[in-house]
């Protein structure tokens, strides 16, 4: 009997940790301010809808995370196998000066973000964000294809490529 409230009480623990898996972006997340490269700021939201009807490849990063920086050769390697897809790059460094040494630095091509924020932020807490990087499709319409994958080897990522 103590075994079998035991086994209860980790399946409850388990399944109310697991995090919930987003398909639309929630209304703080779309209103968060974003810088963009070349120093306009715009809501999330408005920068969604400047690539409504395009698949957008979304890559939350750091030029100080060690991960991201890991990533960069499978990202690139999808953009060689994918230049359909719009790529969106999410900052969560903690200085604009950073950002913008790392995207030089790493040739990272696409549209450029930086979510002054950052990772306790509006936005990284709407959207559940624990780790970097964190990957994420967003279909035509806007939704999200896949809520999150941490490595650009993941199958789910490379599935939701296809």
């Amino acid at each position: 009997m103590k075994a079998i409230i035991q086994m209860l009480i980790l399946a409850v623990v388990l399944v109310s940790c697991q995090k919930e898996i987003l398909k639309e972006f929630p209304p703080e997340a779309l209103q968060e301010t974003m810088l963009s490269i070349d120093g306009e700021t715009n809501t999330f939201e408005n920068i969604l809808a400047k690539y409504k009807g395009k698949t957008i490849f979304v890559d939350i990063w750091a030029s100080w995370c060690r991960d991201c920086l890991v990533g960069i050769p499978g990202i690139k390697e999808i953009q060689k196998n994918n230049p359909q897809l719009t790529y969106l790059f999410i900052s969560l460094d903690r200085k604009v000066q950073q950002w913008k040494a790392g995207v030089k630095k790493h040739a990272l091509v696409g549209e450029h973000y930086f979510l002054k924020s950052g990772m306790k932020g509006t936005f990284a807490k709407a959207i559940a964000v624990d780790w970097i990087p964190r990957y994420m499709i967003i279909n035509p319409d806007g939704s999200i294809k896949l809520y999150e994958a941490i490595k650009t080897t993941d199958e789910a990522l490379l599935k939701a490529l296809k």
